[in-house]
C-alpha cells in the first residue's frame, strides 16, 4: 500500500497549495506533484483542481477526502497491532462534548500523557452525532460525550455524569423568576427530558441555547436565567454576576466515552478509558450550595 500518496493527499487538502505540501512534507514539489499524479492514475479521476487562483478539490476529491482519511487511520491501525506497545508515536484523535472542555482539561491532558508519554494528543470538541459518526468511519479514536448512538461498531461505556444548576442575575428562589428572562438550556436529548420533566412550566420561552459557553456569556451580557455546569455556576456566583436559585432542581448528565469497537481491547485503548473513568467519576454539585 503507498500510503504516501494518501498522506501527500491528505496533506494537500490541508495547505491547498503543492509548495506548502511540499515544505512540510520535505519534498520536491515536482514528487509532491508526481504523488497526486500517481494517486489519480489510481483512483481514475482528477482529485484537484489548478488554477492562477490556487488549487482546489475537485466534486471526485471532496467525496475521496474522508475515505483518504479512514484508509490512513486503518493503515496506522494495522501497523500497531503488529507492535507490542500498541500506540507508541501515533497521534490519538480525541473527541470531547464541547460543554466537557473546559473542565479540567489541563489535568485530563496530563494524565493522558503520563500513561502514553510517546502518544501525541490531538483533542478537538464537536457535539455527540458527528462524534459517533467519526468513531465508525475511523477518522477518531475515543469521544467523550453525551449522547451515545447505537451502532454495531461503536461501544460505549459510562463514565460518570455531571451537574448542571439554575443560576441566575436576579431571582434567587424559582416564584420570582420572571418566564420572560428564562433562557432554556437544550444541552443533549437527555438533558432536555429531564428539564421538561422537572420544569415543565418553564420549556416555552423565546430563546434557547445549546452550549454552556453561549449560557454563560448569554447571562453575563444579556441577564436572566439558565442552567450552566456546576464550575460555571461557581464562578459567576463568586464574581458576584450570578445568584444560585436556591430551590431549582440540579440536573445530571451521564458522560461517556465510545470507542470503534475494533480497537475496545486494545492495550492503549483500555488504558485511555482508565484515565476517563478516573477523570469523570461522578461528578456531583449540592444544589444549596454557591
Amino acid at each position: 500500500m503507498q500510503i504516501e500518496l494518501i498522506e501527500t493527499f491528505l496533506d494537500l487538502c490541508e495547505t491547498r497549495s503543492f509548495n506548502k505540501t511540499a515544505e512540510r512534507l520535505g519534498l520536491t514539489q515536482s514528487t509532491v506533484s508526481g504523488r497526486i499524479k500517481a494517486l489519480e492514475n489510481t483512483v481514475g479521476r482528477r482529485l484537484f483542481q489548478r488554477s492562477r487562483s490556487g488549487t482546489a478539490l475537485t466534486t471526485e476529491g471532496l467525496r475521496f477526502e474522508p475515505h483518504a482519511r479512514s484508509l490512513r487511520h486503518n493503515w496506522i491501525t494495522a501497523l500497531n497491532a503488529t507492535r507490542d506497545t500498541g500506540m507508541a508515536g501515533v497521534t490519538m484523535r480525541i473527541g470531547l462534548q464541547h460543554d466537557l472542555v473546559g473542565l479540567e482539561i489541563s489535568r485530563l491532558i496530563g494524565a493522558f500523557r503520563d500513561t502514553l508519554p510517546d502518544t501525541v494528543f490531538l483533542f478537538e470538541a464537536d457535539y455527540s452525532t458527528q462524534m459517533c459518526t467519526d468513531l465508525v468511519a475511523g477518522v477518531q479514536d475515543i469521544a467523550v460525550l453525551y449522547s451515545p448512538r447505537t451502532h454495531p461498531d461503536l461501544h460505549f461505556e459510562t463514565l460518570g455524569e455531571v451537574s448542571y444548576v439554575m443560576i441566575s442575575t436576579q431571582a434567587t428562589v424559582l416564584q420570582n423568576l420572571a418566564a420572560e428572562q428564562y433562557i432554556l438550556a437544550n444541552y443533549s436529548p437527555a438533558f432536555a427530558h429531564a428539564h421538561a420533566a422537572l420544569l415543565p412550566e418553564m420549556t416555552n420561552v423565546s430563546l434557547s441555547i445549546g452550549q454552556n459557553a453561549a449560557m454563560v456569556d448569554l447571562l453575563t451580557s444579556l441577564s436572566g436565567a439558565g442552567y450552566v455546569l456546576r464550575h460555571s455556576a461557581e464562578a459567576l456566583i463568586g464574581a458576584g454576576t450570578c445568584h444560585l436559585v436556591k430551590d431549582a432542581p440540579v440536573i445530571t448528565q451521564a458522560v461517556f466515552a465510545g470507542v470503534n469497537a475494533r480497537n475496545r481491547h486494545r492495550a492503549a485503548y483500555r488504558k485511555m478509558l482508565s484515565v476517563l473513568r478516573n477523570h469523570y467519576a461522578m461528578r456531583h454539585v449540592n444544589p444549596r450550595s454557591g
